[in-house]
C-alpha cells in the first residue's frame, strides 16, 4: 500500500541541517511524497515528550507513514522497527517512541526490524535508516520486506499519577509553546480528590494559587488556571503568561494539586 503522506516528528531542533538532510532523503526516494512535519522541537532526548506529542498528533494528521526520532540510544544494540498499525504505518527506534501512537492509531497489528544492510552513521540513524525506510514505505514497500517479524517491542514506563482525597500527583508530559504544562493525569484522576474551586499547584521549587477552570480568560490575566486541554489531559497554564517558567518546570518532572489554604 502506497501512501500520499510521511509524517515527521523528531528532538532535532532547527538550529542544524538533520531535518533537511531527512526531506532530502525522502526527496530523493519519493518526490511525490509530502512530508508534514509535526515538530523538531521535542526536549531533545526527552522519549516520554516526544510519544505524547506524536500520540496526540497522528489522530488529526491523514493516512500515513509515521516517521519518528527522538533516539538517545542512536549506534547501540537498540533496534530500527517498522510498526504497523491499523490506521498507518510508524518507523523509528524501538525505544517506546513510537508505541503510544499506535495505540491512537487502532493498535499494533505487525511490527519488523529493521535490517540494516549498508554502512550508515553511528549518530544519524534519522537520515540513514529511518528516512528511506519511511520513504520506500510510502512508495509501496511491504513492512516486512525489511526484517523479521517481531513481538518484543520496547514499552515506556507508565507515567505516575497518584490521586488521593484532597491531593492529586502527576508527572509532566509536556510543556508547549505557549508555556502550559500538561499533566500525565486526567479530569477523572481531579475528580477522585475531590478538589473544586480554588487549588495549590506545586513544583519541587515553588506553589502557586490557581483556579479550576475550562478556558484561559476563566481567570484574570496573570492568573494561574487548571483545565482540561485538547487531549483530554489536565494541565496547569498561566492567562497571558507561562506556567512553565512560573512554577519552573518540565517534562518528566512531578507536579502535585492540593487544595488550596484559603478553600472553605
Amino acid at each position: 500500500m502506497a501512501y500520499r503522506w510521511i509524517s515527521f516528528t523528531s528532538d532535532y531542533g532547527l538550529h542544524d541541517g538533520f531535518v533537511a538532510a531527512c526531506h532530502g532523503v525522502i526527496a530523493g526516494i519519493a518526490p511525490d511524497v509530502r512530508v508534514l512535519d509535526v515538530t523538531h522541537l521535542v526536549p531533545p532526548q526527552q522519549l516520554r515528550s516526544g510519544a505524547a506529542v506524536l500520540a496526540q498528533t497522528v489522530p488529526s494528521l491523514p493516512k500515513a507513514v509515521h516517521l519518528a526520532v527522538v533516539d538517545p540510544g542512536v549506534g547501540t544494540e537498540r533496534r530500527g522497527i517498522v510498526v504497523v498499525a491499523t490506521h498507518g504505518i510508524l518507523v523509528g527506534p524501538d525505544n517506546g517512541l513510537l508505541l503510544p501512537a499506535a495505540e491512537a492509531l487502532g493498535g499494533v497489528y505487525a511490527a519488523y526490524v529493521i535490517d540494516v544492510r549498508t554502512p550508515t552513521s553511528a549518530t544519524f540513524h534519522g537520515r540513514d535508516i529511518f528516512a528511506p525506510t519511511a520513504a520506500r514505505l510510502a512508495m509501496g514497500a511491504h513492512p516486512g520486506s525489511f526484517g523479521p517479524a517481531i513481538r518484543d517491542l520496547v514499552r515506556l514506563p507508565e507515567p505516575m499519577v497518584a490521586a488521593f482525597p484532597g491531593k492529586l500527583v502527576s508527572d509532566v508530559l509536556t510543556v508547549d509553546h505557549f508555556g502550559n504544562v500538561q499533566l500525565a493525569a486526567t479530569p477523572a484522576d481531579l475528580d477522585l480528590t475531590g478538589l473544586t474551586g480554588e487549588v495549590t499547584v506545586h513544583s519541587e521549587h515553588v506553589a502557586v494559587s490557581a483556579a479550576l477552570g475550562r478556558t484561559f480568560a476563566d481567570v484574570p490575566r496573570g492568573a494561574n488556571l487548571v483545565y482540561t486541554d485538547s487531549a483530554g489531559k489536565l494541565a496547569v497554564a498561566v492567562n497571558g503568561g507561562s506556567a512553565a517558567s512560573v512554577l519552573r518546570i518540565g517534562p518528566a518532572e512531578e507536579c502535585t494539586i492540593t487544595a488550596s489554604p484559603t478553600a472553605s
